[in-house]
């Protein structure tokens, strides 16, 4: 098996992409805790291209990398590449979104009743000197609830639904949004790519 090193820090992020990557011959990896990337990219795509690169480098083995996010487009794409930072835990963000989609001078849009947002999800895979092989971006739109409902799930889970499936992601049972999300429409995306690489 090749070592697949997963540009994070977060066992649960490795978890995830391990579901994703099942049947492959990939030894999946958390990138050691001291090698810290900066994220300076614009675009999602930016960052995990980033994150892949230069950890394949400093390690000189295979790396994958995602980045992701919710923009909500009455906030102009907000909290968009700061979703992780909008706050200090989850709830903290949920109520620093929803305080500020009431807000009539934070909403940048004339509609005030749009709460139309989407989840995004960016991939990168590169080789062990640095260069991206594979990219692949996905998105699940939805809308932002009132009030959070469900109990799985993380992030903003609880106030994204997605009107396809009349659930949020916390609502979702975990098989469905492994299929459904922005991550696993990333990986549909990516999977066949990914299964014609010979490392």
């Amino acid at each position: 098996m090749t070592k697949l090193v997963v540009a994070t820090g977060n066992p649960g992020k490795l978890r995830e992409m391990q579901a994703y990557l099942v049947g492959l011959d990939w030894e999946l990896m958390l990138k050691p805790d001291e090698l810290d990337i900066e994220e300076t990219g614009v675009t999602f795509a930016e960052n995990a291209a980033l994150k892949a690169s230069q950890v394949a480098k400093a390690l000189g083995e295979w790396s994958i990398a995602d980045d992701s996010g919710l923009a909500v487009d009455a906030l102009n794409g907000a909290p968009g590449l700061y979703s992780a930072r909008y706050g200090t835990t989850d709830a903290n963000r949920i109520d620093r979104l929803l305080r500020e989609l009431g807000d009539p001078l934070r909403v940048t849009r004339r509609d005030r009743s749009d709460r139309s947002a989407q989840f995004v999800c960016a991939i990168a895979l590169a080789r062990p000197d640095g260069t991206i092989v594979l990219q692949a971006e996905g998105i699940c739109p939805g809308e932002i609830l009132m009030q959070p409902r469900g109990d799985g799930g993380f992030g903003y889970d609880p106030i994204f639904y997605v009107p396809e499936q009349g659930m949020t992601f916390s609502e979702m049972p975990p098989d469905l949004k492994h299929e459904v999300s922005h991550r696993g429409r990333a990986f549909q995306i990516l999977l066949p790519e990914l299964m014609q690489i010979r490392p």
